[in-house]
């Protein structure tokens, strides 16, 4: 491959998993049906912008799965980074931002609601809910994601099986929509009473970002040798390689964290006295929900 037919590459080499582009239009029709028939009485808390942020959500899980930065994520550490980024820092808060329990609800078939209805009323389904929605839990299962598929037995491990790897990008997918859940807080999660907390889950998250992409940077020694043995894009070495996709994690990766983390402090110094009330603006709300298991019977 030559250097002027891999940079074209980076645009064009597009690889589309059909099953799941499917699996994500079905998705974004059911939360479009739910948006359109909660906004009828509900306007205030289910804005256009709702719903372009959760679409726009399902358009990065595309980008992702079927861009170059898929097809290259083989050949390229640099783009298999970016490619996580997307799955991590883009997808999840845009499609929270979506207050996605209740259009989804609301916009699947009746009788999957009536199928799945015994299962939300069932006590262990509650317990579950309280406990993937505590800010610790969500910390935790992202961080220890992050930091666990970047060992380079488990990142080997994952590249030699396409059905692991697709399990890796779902870790780090689901764990951070829970990450990010706390953050954003939709409609209608019940609200914190301490929202400062907020501000260490970010900048701890940003520490152990720091870490990993550092790691990266300064090994002096090629942590994952399967980008060694394959054909080199633009004659990049495989360490260079490295060296830039750490860079790329620590920079863009901070960068979400620390900016986040300023606009929560802003609005808490701008509204001392806000109510737990979550506010109908497209802000980040910051409070921390309850899970799936607080939606009333009104909302849905």
């Amino acid at each position: 491959m030559s250097d002027t037919t891999t940079i074209a590459g980076l645009f064009t080499q597009w690889d589309i998993p059909w099953i799941v582009t499917s699996e994500l239009a079905v998705v974004a029709l059911i939360y479009v049906r739910g948006w359109q028939r909660i906004r009828r009485t509900r306007p205030a808390q289910f804005p256009a912008w709702r719903l372009m942020a959760f679409l726009g959500g399902i358009a990065a899980l595309f980008v992702a799965v079927a861009s170059p930065l898929d097809t290259f994520s083989e050949s390229l550490l640099f783009m298999h980074m970016a490619q996580h980024f997307v799955l991590m820092s883009i997808a999840p808060p845009l499609i929270v931002l979506g207050a996605p329990i209740v259009p989804v609800l609301r916009g699947l078939p009746r009788l999957m609601i009536c199928l799945l209805k015994p299962l939300f009323v069932t006590r262990a389904f509650r317990a579950s809910g309280q406990f993937l929605s505590r800010p610790r839990m969500a910390w935790l299962a992202m961080n220890v994601s992050y930091i666990g598929w970047h060992i380079p037995r488990a990142y080997e491990f994952a590249l030699a099986s396409e059905n692991w790897h697709n399990f890796e990008h779902a870790c780090f997918f689901f764990t951070n929509l829970m990450f990010w859940w706390p953050i954003v807080c939709p409609w209608p999660s019940r609200p914190l009473q301490s929202r400062w907390v907020l501000i260490p889950y970010l900048l701890l998250a940003d520490v152990v970002n720091t870490g990993v992409s550092a790691f990266l940077c300064f090994a002096g020694r090629l942590l994952y040798p399967s980008y060694d043995a394959l054909s080199r894009p633009f004659g990049l070495s495989a360490l260079n390689d490295q060296v830039a996709a750490g860079a790329f994690m620590w920079v863009c990766g901070s960068m979400v964290f620390l900016l986040t983390a300023f606009a929560v402090t802003a609005q808490i110094l701008s509204f001392p006295a806000v109510s737990k009330q979550e506010s109908d603006g497209p802000h980040l709300p910051i409070a921390v929900p309850t899970g799936i298991h607080h939606v009333n019977r009104e909302a849905v």
